[in-house]
């Protein structure tokens, strides 16, 4: 059975570190619900809610978009690890990740050492597209009209789902329940797996 009571090591004051239960994190996708699902479990759970597209972007001080613009994707992914590694740092929080971040194998050794419990939202391309057609700041669909947007989302997402589908969860959000049904049934499949957040 799963349980949300994680105690460490010993420290190197010889004392017994212990920390309060497991990270959620969620992944996925762009427009898989991460950010917004998150959010709203961590609000249900009593716990904060971390973004690490947002980490990255206050600690560069411009838009993701700008970063790989200008400095290009390594720049961005090793900025990426370090903000996972800064979200998994502290006391266990809610956390969601940035579409691209779990097709690094550094990333998920991050995950593993903080015994992390990782959720896939899943979705068909046909929903991402809805999704996220209308927004500007996805760089990796920048200048694409619709058809190339499903065609370059079916591609990555079909490279990108056997890392999504190391996941401890995968939990569709194809369907047509809100954000706050979603949020019901996350707290079910917790609930199911003996996960205890009190």
């Amino acid at each position: 059975m799963l349980s949300d009571q994680t105690t460490g090591s010993s420290g190197p004051d010889g004392r017994s570190g212990k920390r309060r239960g497991r990270p959620i994190v969620f992944l996925g996708f762009m427009g898989a619900g991460k950010t917004k699902v998150g959010r709203l479990v961590a609000e249900r759970i009593g716990r904060a809610f971390l973004d690490t597209d947002d980490l990255v972007e206050g600690k560069a001080g411009r838009p993701i978009g700008e970063i790989f613009a200008r400095e290009g994707e390594v720049v961005f992914r090793r900025m990426e690890t370090e903000a996972i590694a800064e979200a998994l740092s502290g006391e266990p929080e809610v956390i969601a990740l940035g579409g691209g971040a779990t097709t690094r194998e550094e990333n998920w050794d991050l995950l593993r050492k903080a015994n992390a419990l990782t959720i896939y939202l899943r979705a068909k391309p046909e929903t991402i597209l809805e999704r996220v057609a209308d927004h500007t700041r996805r760089p990796l669909l920048a200048g694409l009209d619709r058809e190339g947007m499903l065609e370059k989302i079916t591609g990555m997402l079909g490279e990108r789902e056997p890392w999504y589908l190391r996941a401890e969860l995968v939990i569709s959000s194809d369907n047509s329940i809100d954000k706050y049904g979603m949020v019901d049934i996350v707290i079910e499949h917790l609930r199911a797996l003996g996960f205890s957040w009190q």
